[in-house]
């Protein structure tokens, strides 16, 4: 029997500002990947690794990160943003309103204010976690 791995929203891209990683990795999966950056890298490994089990996946610890801590002060220097789909209302002009999934990009300090339980009312999906290239470079 072949076992099927969900690959989806597991990527390392960069543009010439930002580095995005899609946020199905596990911690073990990103600290190993060379394509992610090597300060990223090492930063996850000094000040994460040691409190987080290696297989929990990026949207499972930013999902349940508090306000306080070391992590929350570490992500705001590189100026890290989560891209999530939120469900919203829709008014349109005429008609009923619709219920319809919307991307945003929400800075952590943002979204770690954000309780689990209205994350999980109004249907929050992490979709890929980004930080600054220059902020991880003047880390």
């Amino acid at each position: 029997m072949v076992k099927q791995q969900y690959e989806d929203y597991k990527y390392v891209m960069q543009d010439v500002y930002q580095v995005y990683l899609g946020a199905k990795y596990t911690f073990e999966e990103v600290v190993e990947n060379e394509d992610a950056p090597f300060k990223f890298r090492l930063l996850l490994e000094r000040y994460i690794y040691q409190d987080v089990d290696p297989r929990t996946t990026l949207e499972s610890y930013f999902y349940y990160l508090g306000e306080k801590g070391l992590a929350v002060k570490l992500f705001r220097q590189i100026k890290l943003k989560v891209k999530i789909n939120i469900i919203e209302e829709k008014k349109p002009l005429l008609g009923k309103p619709s219920r319809q999934y919307t991307t945003k990009v929400v800075p952590i300090e943002e979204f770690v204010r954000i309780p689990p339980e209205e994350k999980e009312e109004k249907g929050v999906v992490i979709q890929e976690i980004l930080c600054s290239k220059l902020a991880l470079m003047a880390f």
